[in-house]
């Protein structure tokens, strides 16, 4: 990572340190049990793979991964962590070299709370479309709305009260408290009615809304977690 900015690097690295804690538990949790039930084995895409947490995740229920993002410096954290994994740099917008009807599934974590504008999503989902066989899945785990107007285990959001007008299309904001870097977070709000029409315009259909709600039992100090899910995964089909 030479040459990169010192503080593009820093918080790179602190995001890499990551791993399935608190809030971020929740978003993992049910995952193995979707994958079974709709896309069990075979090829798979990590969609804007970061340092490699969820493409190794993936890989540890027996897909066979590849993990791509737009961003050098994570792609170089990701083969620090995992040096014999499969990852690839793509451009903006679009899966450069993957062809046509190869894979079985695309998952993308949390990636599209970071995707600017309604037309870069649409075709971002129509390149998904693309790449999946007949019948192939697509996971895709989102910030719900209410995560940025609650606190949690680890996030704190009630610091910034632009949140709570915030519409679709908006800049909301989050502190993640699971790393050493706590410099706000700017994410774009998308609605549960935007992610739908988007779907409708590529040729998926949905088969499962799941929103994950804590458990008591479950160790960790939940703050709105029982009663409000901070994610939602939505499991789409292509046609």
């Amino acid at each position: 990572m030479i040459g990169l900015k010192p503080l593009k690097i820093e918080r790179a690295v602190s995001y890499s340190k990551m791993e399935f804690y608190g809030t971020y538990y929740l978003a993992f949790r049910d995952l193995p049990d979707l994958f079974s039930k709709y896309a069990e084995g075979g090829k798979a895409i990590d969609f804007g793979c970061g340092a490699g947490r969820s493409t190794r995740f993936l890989k540890s229920l027996g897909f066979k991964t590849l993990g791509v993002d737009i961003s050098l410096e994570m792609i170089d954290l990701a083969k620090e962590k995992d040096p014999e994994g499969n990852y690839l740099i793509i451009e903006d917008g679009v899966l450069n070299g993957l062809a046509n009807k190869s894979f079985d599934l695309v998952f993308s974590a949390f990636t599209f709370d970071n995707v600017p504008a309604m037309a870069k999503k649409i075709g971002l989902f129509s390149e998904f479309h693309r790449v999946l066989k007949p019948g192939g899945c697509v996971v895709n785990l989102v910030s719900s709305p209410e995560l940025y107007v609650n606190d949690w285990v680890s996030f704190k959001t009630t610091c910034f009260p632009e949140n709570i007008t915030a519409k679709s299309g908006d800049i909301v904001r989050t502190i993640i408290l699971d790393t050493d870097d706590h410099r706000p977070v700017d994410d774009e709000l998308c609605t549960d009615v935007d992610y739908k029409e988007i779907y409708a315009k590529t040729g998926f259909d949905i088969l499962d809304v799941h929103k994950p709600l804590a458990l008591h039992s479950e160790p960790y100090p939940w703050v709105n977690e029982t009663r409000i899910a901070p994610w939602t995964i939505y499991v789409l089909r292509s046609d």
